[in-house]
């Protein structure tokens, strides 16, 4: 028997008015602080959500008399929330991906009017072309899901930030806030299949398609260009914000688009729904999909080091722990959240808990690099739970990161 006591419920949060209208919660977030949890309401089954009236929620942990059911602040959008992330110094400023192809920023200390920035419906978002006689106009476009943002540092100035986007169209967008509350597209990369490095074996390509769908990304700790994307086929990207060839694409875009992809590796066995970069080593990141495996990579090799089926359902999302080398966590389509230690077993979970009582799916999960013994993750009934781990979880073991360089340097059998 697993012992249940390294990880104990601290919080149930939730928000009945989403939840009535059966809402999902698609995204989870903890602000610079590590006091404040947000949460993004949306849907992730299949529907067109785009004009579905969702919620980004926040609650203060920190705040007295915290009531679950009563959110900090409460921001109203007009379109399903797929994502969400807090700036990275800001305290109150967090960006969403909408179901719409938008993205949005927010600042949650102004209750009356949040909206501080937004993409807009252009050329520009993410839409999905409908291809007509091979031309593609802008009526004929429609929303696309956004299923990540990402705050990064400007290039010159690391004070400024600006969000990277991403969707099924392809496209990696960077967008800068300019006046009058917009978002402006600065730079941009599209994937194209005749455009990927051929290092492993892909499907070929069904005729007419060109677009490789992204679905996550991540960021390395330690080259701020260097990023990895999950797809729509299965294979992670290893992708370079520094690239300079011209993408091969019909999609209208106000900027020259990129073509960011650098090596392919061996793919999973369905569509990758999460990565994760380490922040203990330049070369190690994590990956999970639909085939219920997580696939831990080398950058330097296509085949995975290692690979753990932890579900016989979806795995939803996957993190390393920001203090812990070897411990990552995931959220599995079973409803549970599992923890893993390398250190104790490369191969089953330390701790799994249950987060949900009827086995729905756990969409996201974010570890709290300030209070770094909280564990945020968000489910389908939409509800978040804030899991408090033990310090075995927490506080790193002698010659840990040994290890990790150990794992790092094993070549893929």
């Amino acid at each position: 028997m697993v012992c249940l006591l390294q990880v104990t419920c601290l919080h149930t949060l939730s928000y009945p008015p989403a939840q009535g209208q059966g809402l999902h919660v698609t995204g989870v977030s903890w602000n610079t602080t590590g006091s404040v949890v947000a949460c993004a309401y949306g849907r992730l089954d299949d529907g067109d959500w785009s004009t579905l009236k969702s919620f980004v929620c926040t609650w203060n942990l920190d705040r007295r008399g915290l009531n679950p059911q009563q959110p900090s602040a409460v921001v109203e959008v007009p379109s399903a929330v797929m994502c969400l992330a807090f700036h990275p110094t800001q305290p109150s400023h967090v960006a969403g991906g909408l179901y719409s192809g938008e993205v949005l920023v927010w600042d949650t200390s102004r209750p009356e009017d949040p909206l501080l920035w937004r993409t807009g419906l252009t050329d520009d978002t993410h839409t999905d072309p409908v291809y007509q006689a091979g031309q593609v106009s802008s009526s004929d476009l429609a929303p696309l899901p956004v299923p990540q943002v990402v705050w990064l540092p400007e290039p010159r100035h690391s004070h400024r930030f600006q969000l990277l986007s991403v969707a099924a169209d392809g496209k990696v967008l960077l967008w800068q806030g300019v006046g009058a509350g917009r978002l402006q597209l600065s730079a941009g990369f599209a994937l194209a299949v005749q455009q990927l490095p051929r290092n492993t074996k892909l499907k070929k390509p069904s005729r007419g398609e060109t677009e490789v769908g992204a679905t996550a990304v991540a960021f390395s700790s330690f080259d701020p260009s260097l990023f990895v994307l999950g797809t729509e086929g299965g294979f992670p990207l290893k992708c370079s914000l520094a690239a300079e060839e011209a993408a091969v694409t019909r999609m209208p875009s106000s900027v020259p688009l990129r073509a960011p992809a650098q090596f392919t590796f061996a793919p999973h066995g369905g569509p990758v729904y999460s990565v994760s970069c380490s922040p203990f080593h330049r070369n190690l990141f994590l990956s999970a999909g639909t085939d219920g495996h997580v696939h831990l990579y080398s950058m330097l090799q296509a085949q995975p080091l290692t690979s753990l089926q932890l579900s016989h359902k979806y795995l939803f999302a996957v993190r390393w722990s920001p203090v812990r080398p070897l411990v990552f966590a995931a959220a599995s389509g079973a409803g549970d959240v599992q923890l893993f230690d390398l250190q104790k077993s490369s191969q089953k979970p330390t701790v799994s808990v249950k987060q949900t009582e009827d086995e729905s799916p756990v969409y996201c999960l974010e570890f709290n690099c300030q209070q770094t013994q909280l564990l945020a993750a968000g489910d389908a009934k939409g509800t978040v739970k804030v899991w408090q781990l033990s310090s075995e979880f927490t506080e790193q073991g002698a010659r840990e990161t040994e290890r990790l360089d150990q794992l790092a340097s094993e070549v893929a059998s």
